[in-house]
């Protein structure tokens, strides 16, 4: 009889024991709101800062002049006084043609000049003496002045044996030697500008309207990868190129340095508006999804909220959202994955870098 009183003890005690238990995990599911935990979530603020909205392209350097040089006089190199690759100023000789025979025929036209002068002289003292008539005179004025004609004619021809720069740049690769016979249709070498340089693009033509005078312009060259290079909008090109439907712009840049050399590869970013108090976000805050972009908001009560946003400008890390999110705004960047419309979340805020923005 006592084993017995015994086991209804010990059954009695589990029952009770496993009764309590229900009731704290009752009592533990109801302080927990009744729903799964808060989920934690890494979150950042939304910033303003100032975006640049640009259009990027790929061009080359081009230098503002460059001409390939002929003489104007045919006859034999004597001289070539500038080397290859050296940097002249304007005027400065380049080439040298043969000029014996041209300096004796303005030397025998300087001769038939002087006759001329002193025919006219005679005539003219004649005419005071009344010994001449007006017809004689007219007749020696007009010797004279074609006897000057052909002389100036013949100095001129005399100073272009000597082919000079007609401005200030790099010589380039030279085509002929000492001795060769040149025509006027020879190339002897090429010269283009220094400094400045054009940076030279073409973008599409639904950006004619964003296109205007004076724009900045910045660019990268491979040459010097770590260098940005800022330059001006100076020409844009009234006509629309086909087929590929593109409109060329040209910037000038300053080339103090000698860095740029043209037909350089570029890839540039022409800035067309600039936003100071733009809202921006951490990049990987955006959530892609069918055709359209969104946010998870944290709310004040602690819930995540998703919402559409706009998005602008994106500049290393960071986006611009246009419309959706304020300033201030918490946006999650961790975690995403796991929420769902209106969940608790914990979150934990983290800091970005600000965006270095190319202005």
């Amino acid at each position: 009889m006592r084993i017995v009183h015994t086991r209804h003890i010990v059954v009695a005690a589990l029952a009770t024991a496993s009764a309590a238990a229900c009731s704290e995990g009752q009592a533990g599911s109801a302080g927990a709101g009744g729903g799964r935990p808060p989920t934690p979530v890494e979150v950042a603020a939304a910033i303003t800062d100032t975006v640049v909205d640009a259009i990027y392209a790929t061009g080359q350097i081009e230098a503002v002049q460059s001409i390939e040089l002929r003489p104007e006089i045919t006859g034999r190199l004597t001289e070539i006084p500038a080397s290859e690759g050296r940097e002249v100023a304007r005027g400065t000789p380049l080439f040298k043609v043969d000029d014996a025979e041209l300096r004796a025929e303005v030397a025998r036209l300087e001769a038939e000049r002087d006759l001329a002068d002193q025919a006219l002289a005679r005539t003219r003292d004649l005419i005071q003496q009344n010994a001449s008539s007006e017809a004689d005179l007219e007749q020696a004025e007009a010797n004279a002045r074609s006897a000057a004609a052909r002389l100036q004619l013949q100095q001129v021809r005399l100073e272009r044996t000597v082919v000079r720069a007609p401005f200030a740049g790099a010589v380039g690769q030279r085509y002929v030697s000492l001795g060769d016979y040149v025509t006027t249709s020879t190339p002897l070498t090429t010269l283009q500008t220094v400094d400045p340089q054009r940076a030279v693009f073409r973008v599409p033509e639904r950006y004619a309207e964003r296109l205007a005078m004076g724009q900045e312009v910045t660019f990268r060259v491979a040459a010097v990868p770590d260098k940005s290079f800022a330059a001006e909008v100076d020409f844009i090109d009234p006509i629309v190129e086909l087929p590929a439907r593109t409109i060329t712009v040209k910037a000038r840049v300053s080339n103090r340095q000698r860095v740029l050399k043209p037909g350089m590869f570029i890839e540039v970013r022409l800035a067309t508006e600039q936003r100071p108090n733009a809202v921006i976000v951490p990049e990987d805050a955006i959530l892609p999804l069918s055709g359209a972009d969104y946010v998870w908001v944290v709310s004040e009560e602690g819930t995540a909220t998703r919402r559409q946003v706009r998005l602008g400008v994106r500049v290393p890390g960071f986006v611009e959202i246009l419309d959706g999110v304020s300033v201030g705004e918490q946006v999650v960047v961790g975690g995403l994955e796991r929420l769902s419309e209106g969940a608790p979340v914990n979150p934990m805020l983290v800091e970005r870098a600000r965006p270095d923005v190319q202005r």
